[in-house]
């Protein structure tokens, strides 16, 4: 189970790391396998994510992180481009920046 883990702050490095961790537990090994996951890998175009994947992934998140940050929030004051565009680099960049 995910914890909340308040009082260190990761780096790009580490939220690289945990967030593939969380696309691995949401798309199944076999797929990331087959995958060259990078930062700047797209969640729709690079990991071919579908909507509901896409929902299970942000869930880990806000049970990793909980209310340390806003990540529905985030997301919701994107427009459509922005969120068929983003990408893990985005999102590393935003939970550091709320860390």
């Amino acid at each position: 189970m995910d914890t909340i883990n308040t009082t260190l702050k990761l780096n790009h490095e580490e939220l690289f790391a945990l967030l593939k961790g969380f696309i691995t537990e949401v798309i199944g090994e076999e797929f990331v396998e087959e995958m060259d996951i990078r930062p700047e890998s797209s969640f729709t175009k690079d990991l071919e994510m579908d909507s509901i994947e896409i929902v299970s992934f942000s869930e880990k998140i806000k049970a990793h992180f909980g209310e340390q940050i806003d990540f529905t929030g985030w997301l919701s004051s994107m427009d459509l481009d922005q969120l068929i565009n983003l990408d893990l680099r985005m999102i590393i960049n935003y939970i550091h920046e709320c860390q």
